[in-house]
C-alpha cells in the first residue's frame, strides 16, 4: 500500500483506538506529515526499537511495540525460551510504563512468563535482572538521552547485554515477518497474572542490584574520611538517577549530595531541559548554577535511563568548572581501578580493559602500562558486554573495566551494558581518594595526561532528517568509500578499514587484510603521529557522525591538531 493508502486503513480499521484516529484525523491535509508518519514502517534495527511518539507506522505507538514485541516472541519461542521468561522495565519518558505492558501482554499471549518492574528503573539493573532470573531476554523501553519527543525499547539476551550477532538479524527477521497487526497477539493483564505469566519486580530486587554496584568499591574506608569536606551536584535529567544515584552515596558515606531540585522528578516532558543528554552543554545550566552556590567540587549528571554519566569539575585555579568528556572521566576510573587493584594485590590473572574503535587511544597506553590486554570492538556496549561472556565462557582473560567514548561504562561484571550508577560511584570515590591529596579532579586529569600524554578526541555530528536525509547520509558513506583521503588535517592517511567490507587496505604498502570485527557501516583511517578518524552514520538517530582522535605533546597542541581534523571532515 501506499503511505495514503495506509493512512486511510488506520482511520477505517476498528482495530485502532479513537484517541489514535483523533490524532491522525487532526493532520489531514498535512501532507508532509502524513507520508513521514506512514512512508514505511517503524525500523527494528540490531538494538531494537527507537522513533518518535505518535500515531503511524513509522512512529512509537502501542501498535508498533506490539508488532515488534510479536517478532521477539516467535524468535523466543523458537528457541524454546517461554519457560525462562523476559525482564522488562522502562525508564520515565510519555508512555513507557503502557509500552512496557503492551510489550508484556504480548509476550504473555504467545505463552512467555515476563518479570516487570513495578516502576521506572535504570537500564543497568534491567540488564542485572536478565541474568539473576535466568531469563532468555530482555526489553527496556526508553529512548536513552534523545530529545523529548522520542521514545524506544532495546532488546537483551540472557547474557544480560544486548543483543549481538547472530541473535539481532534473528530477531530483525522474525519482526519483518509481522506485516499485518491481525498477526500480533496480546491478552488481558488479569488473565496473564492467573496463569503465573505476569510477574513483577518489587522494590526489594534493589537491594541486590545496588549491593553489586557497591562491591566495586576499591577504597571505601576513604570515603567517611573526606565526605564532610567534598561537595557533590548531581542531576538525573528528570530520569531514572535519582533514587538509586542518592542511595549508593548515602551508603557508602558521602554526606554532601545536592541533588538539582527542579531536575529531580521524573518527568517524560522534560520541562527543563530539551534535550536530556550530558553531552549537550545546555543540560548542564541548571546544575552548574547549584554547583556555584555551594561551592561543589564535582558535578554529575545522568541521562533519563540511567546508563550514561556526564562530569564537570572545577578547576581550582581559575575558579570555573571544566567539562570532562566520557573519554576523560572513563580514563580517571580506569587508571583508577587497575592501579589500586595493582597496587592491593587483587588484579586478576589476564586482566583485560575492553573499549570501542572511536574511544580514545589513551585506554590503549594505560592497559600497556598494567600489562593488561586492550580489546577495542564496534561502536555499542553490547559489544563490550559480549567481550565479557566470551571471556567467561573461554577463560582467555579477566574483564576490569570497559567504556566508550559516549559517555558510558562499566566496572565489574555484575551488569552487560554501561551503569551510570556505578560510574557516579566509582568516580566520587576517585575524587575522595584525590581529595585526600589536596588534589581535584582536574589535576588529576592533567596528571594523567603528564604521564601518558595529551590525547584528544573529538566528535561532529551532521543531522539529515526524512527519506531525503537517510538518502544523503547514505551517499555520503559511499563518497568516502570511492575517494579516500590522502590526507586529513596535515595528517597523511596511513591506512583505512572498511568494517561494512572487512577489509584494511595499508596505503604504504598495498597489503590488505581483514578488519577482525564484524560487518559494520563504519570507516575508519588511520594517521600518522597517533592520529586517527572514524566516520559511521547514528544507529539511533539521523545523523552521520565524525569522530577524531590526537596525540599532543600540550593540552593546546592537541587542541588544535583536534580542530584541523574536525575542519577537514567536515569540509570533505
Amino acid at each position: 500500500m501506499t503511505y495514503r493508502e495506509l493512512y486511510q486503513s488506520w482511520l477505517d480499521d476498528p482495530y485502532f483506538d479513537e484517541d489514535t484516529k483523533a490524532e491522525l484525523r487532526s493532520i489531514e491535509g498535512n501532507e508532509a506529515e502524513i507520508e513521514d508518519r506512514f512512508y514505511r514502517s517503524l525500523e527494528f534495527g540490531t538494538g531494537g526499537l527507537r522513533g518518535v511518539r505518535g500515531a503511524g507506522t513509522n512512529r512509537m505507538n502501542i501498535y508498533t511495540v506490539r508488532q515488534a514485541t510479536q517478532g521477539l516472541a516467535n524468535y523466543i519461542v523458537a528457541h524454546n525460551g517461554q519457560d525462562k521468561g523476559v525482564a522488562i522495565s522502562h525508564d520515565s519518558r510519555i508512555l513507557s510504563p503502557e509500552f512496557a505492558r503492551e510489550a508484556a501482554k504480548c509476550l504473555n499471549a504467545n505463552g512467555i512468563k515476563t518479570y516487570l518492574f513495578e516502576s521506572l528503573r535504570p537500564t543497568p539493573e534491567l540488564s542485572f535482572a536478565v541474568r539473576e532470573f535466568g531469563c532468555i531476554a530482555g526489553i527496556m523501553v526508553t529512548a536513552s538521552h534523545n530529545p523529548r519527543e522520542y521514545n524506544g525499547y532495546k532488546v537483551y539476551w540472557e547474557d544480560g547485554a544486548q543483543v549481538t550477532p547472530p541473535h539481532d538479524t534473528g530477531i530483525m527477521a522474525e519482526v519483518a515477518k509481522i506485516t499485518d497487526f491481525s498477526m500480533v497477539k496480546t491478552m488481558d493483564e488479569d488473565d496473564a497474572r492467573s496463569l503465573g505469566l505476569f510477574n513483577v519486580i518489587g522494590s526489594d530486587f534493589d537491594d541486590k542490584f545496588i549491593a553489586q554496584v557497591k562491591a566495586q568499591s576499591i577504597h571505601p574506608e576513604i570515603i567517611p574520611e573526606m565526605a564532610k569536606d567534598m561537595k557533590i551536584v548531581y542531576t538525573p535529567l528528570h530520569g531514572t538517577g535519582n533514587v538509586p544515584v542518592r542511595r549508593v552515596l548515602k551508603d557508602l558515606g558521602f554526606t554532601q549530595v545536592y541533588v538539582e531540585p527542579q531536575q529531580k522528578i521524573p518527568d517524560g516532558s522534560f520541562p527543563t531541559v530539551a534535550y536530556p543528554n550530558p553531552e549537550d552543554p545546555k543540560a548542564w545550566e541548571l546544575a552548574l548554577k547549584l554547583a556555584n552556590e555551594v561551592d561543589a567540587d564535582i558535578v554529575l549528571a545522568t541521562d533519563p535511563d540511567a546508563d550514561r554519566l556526564g562530569v564537570y569539575a572545577k578547576d581550582t585555579k581559575t575558579g570555573k568548572y571544566v567539562s570532562f568528556t566520557g573519554n576523560m572521566s572513563g580514563m580517571l576510573i580506569a587508571e583508577y581501578i587497575f592501579r589500586e587493584k595493582q597496587a592491593t594485590g587483587t588484579m586478576p590473572e589476564n586482566p583485560a580493559l575492553v573499549t570501542t574503535i572511536v574511544t580514545t587511544d589513551l585506554a590503549k597506553a594505560i592497559a600497556a602500562n598494567y600489562n593488561a590486554r586492550c580489546i577495542e570492538v564496534l561502536t555499542g556496549f553490547k559489544y563490550i558486554g559480549e567481550q565479557i561472556k566470551i571471556f567467561e565462557q573461554t577463560g582467555c582473560n579477566n574483564y576490569v573495566f570497559g567504556l566508550e567514548e559516549s559517555y558510558g561504562c562499566l566496572a565489574g561484571t555484575y551488569a552487560r551494558d554501561k551503569d551510570s550508577i556505578v560510574a557516579v560511584m566509582m568516580l566520587c570515590e576517585v575524587a575522595a581518594f584525590y581529595k585526600k591529596q589536596g588534589k581535584t579532579l582536574w589535576d588529576a586529569m592533567l596528571d594523567l595526561y603528564e604521564k601518558y600524554g595529551y590525547y584528544k578526541e573529538g566528535l561532529a555530528t551532521l543531522e539529515l532528517k526524512g527519506i531525503d536525509g537517510a538518502a544523503e547520509i547514505q551517499k555520503k558513506m559511499q563518497t568516502f568509500r570511492e575517494n579516500p583521503p590522502k590526507e586529513l588535517g596535515g595528517f597523511k592517511v596511513l591506512a583505512s578499514r572498511d568494517y561494512k567490507t572487512d577489509e584494511r587496505v595499508d596505503f604504504v604498502t598495498g597489503e590488505k587484510t581483514s578488519t577482525g570485527l564484524p560487518s559494520s557501516n563504519v570507516l575508519y583511517y588511520e594517521l600518522e603521529d597517533n592520529a586517527w578518524c572514524c566516520v559511521r552514520p547514528s544507529g539511533t538517530e539521523p545523523k552521520i557522525k565524525f569522530y577524531f582522535g590526537v596525540k599532543g605533546s600540550s593540552m593546546e597542541d592537541s587542541e588544535a591538531k583536534v580542530a584541523k581534523l574536525k575542519e577537514d571532515m567536515l569540509n570533505i
